[in-house]
């Protein structure tokens, strides 16, 4: 989805390296990251230009990323560097695998205008669900999208317009979706006030 929304806006991260050498999740979540987005290892390389072992050691656990790798994955991924690390680093839930505590959602805000919130614990599993919420005139790109998988919708509040194989769709609040991911397809929120919207994929193809 990351591609169809377009880049991420920037947000300042402190202190990186103290997560990085106590972190050993770092290296899990760029893999999910790269696996939902259907990027290879050797297409990641050459995207970031580290060498294939060294991503390979870093989604394993074996090697910790640079900051400046870390950088770089991030912007071939289009995910802020925060994407990678767990939220309130000070606090410890035994459910993280299961469940996401509001306060703890991962959430990009993308340059489009679109925000979403992971409200899966991770992208490791076979489904994704997202809290996206979309800015008066925001739209997901002129050319519609397709990838592989499912994905299915509600609109909570606001409207929404989709266009799925050339056909256009108003979507309106309590109105509800689901369609091939593999059906070109685009959406726009073409009013004045904020849409909000709880989205389904399957695989997770963020």
């Amino acid at each position: 989805m990351a591609a169809l929304r377009g880049p991420a806006q920037s947000e300042p991260i402190k202190d990186i390296g103290t997560v990085l050498e106590n972190d050993q999740g770092v290296g899990r979540e760029i893999k999910d990251l790269r696996k939902a987005s259907d990027v290879t290892l050797s297409q990641l390389a050459k995207a970031t230009g580290l060498s294939q072992g060294y991503l390979s050691q870093i989604e394993r656990g074996i090697s910790s990323p640079s900051i400046k790798a870390l950088h770089s994955i991030s912007r071939a991924l289009g995910v802020n560097i925060s994407w990678f690390f767990p939220r309130n680093q000070d606090e410890s839930d035994e459910l993280d695998e299961y469940i996401v505590r509001r306060k703890n959602r991962r959430q990009l805000k993308f340059e489009s205008g679109i925000t979403d919130e992971l409200l899966s614990p991770n992208l490791g599993r076979g489904i994704e669900l997202l809290r996206c919420t979309f800015a008066p005139h925001s739209e997901s790109g002129t050319e519609p999208y397709e990838h592989r998988g499912e994905e299915a919708g509600i609109v909570i509040s606001g409207a929404l317009t989709l266009w799925l194989g050339g056909r256009r769709i108003d979507l309106e609040t309590g109105d509800s979706f689901a369609f091939e991911s593999t059906i070109p397809h685009r959406y726009a929120n073409e009013g004045d006030e904020e849409a909000v919207l709880i989205w389904s994929i399957s695989p997770p193809s963020y």
